[in-house]
C-alpha cells in the first residue's frame, strides 16, 4: 500500500473511504459499479474492453477479475451479468497478451476503442476514419455506455494500482503478476 489503510479482515476489497475522503469516495465507488450493474454491452465484449483496459492500468487484481464470478461474490448477481455472450477463460488471456484474433469485428473494435481511450484521447477523438469504423459495428448508444464503462475502469483502476490497494484485494482470484 501507498497510504496507510487500517486492516479491513472483512472486506475482500479494502475501502479508504473509512480513512479518507469519504464523500468522494463513496462517489467514485458508486461510478465505477454502475457499469456492472446497468451495462446492456454483452458481457464478452463488456469484459474484453475491461480487461483491455486492466492492461493498460497494471492493475492486478483487475487483471485477474472475472465478472461473472467476482461479482456475484460481492452480492450483485444482475446487471451486466444478465447480457448475453459469456467470456470464457481462453478470451481473457487472449486479451491480457494482446492478442484480440479470436474476438468477433464487433468485440475488436470496441477493445481497440477502450485501448485508444486509456493511452490516446488525443488521437481517438480526431480519427474521422477509426469513428467511421467503429459507426459500422456499434450504436451510438453503445459508443457512449462504453466510453462512460472505460472511464470508470480507467479511473478505479489506475487509483487501485497507484495507490497499492490492488495488492490488499482478495478478490478477483490470485493476486500474481502473471495474470
Amino acid at each position: 500500500m501507498r497510504v496507510a489503510l487500517d486492516p479491513q479482515p472483512n472486506s475482500p476489497i479494502p475501502s479508504l473511504a473509512a480513512q479518507y475522503s469519504p464523500e468522494i469516495i463513496k462517489a467514485a465507488d458508486g461510478f465505477a459499479m454502475a457499469p456492472y450493474r446497468f451495462s446492456t454491452l454483452p458481457l464478452r465484449m463488456f469484459e474484453a474492453c475491461r480487461i483491455a483496459t486492466a492492461v493498460i492500468n497494471g492493475c492486478v487484481v483487475c487483471k485477474n477479475w472475472r465478472s461473472e464470478r467476482d461479482l456475484r461474490a460481492i452480492g450483485l448477481d444482475a446487471g451486466v451479468l444478465e447480457q448475453d455472450e459469456h467470456p470464457d477463460e481462453a478470451m481473457y488471456q487472449a486479451v491480457l497478451n494482446g492478442d484480440l484474433s479470436a474476438l468477433s469485428d464487433r468485440e475488436r473494435i470496441a477493445v481497440r476503442y477502450s485501448q485508444r481511450m486509456g493511452q490516446d484521447p488525443q488521437g481517438l477523438a480526431r480519427d474521422e476514419a477509426f469513428w467511421t469504423e467503429i459507426k459500422q459495428h456499434l450504436s451510438d448508444a453503445e459508443i457512449v455506455e462504453l466510453t462512460y464503462a472505460t472511464a470508470a475502469w480507467m479511473a478505479m483502476g489506475r487509483v487501485a494500482h497507484v495507490l497499492g490497494v490492488d495488492m490488499a484485494c482478495s478478490i478477483g482470484g490470485p493476486l500474481s503478476e502473471a495474470a
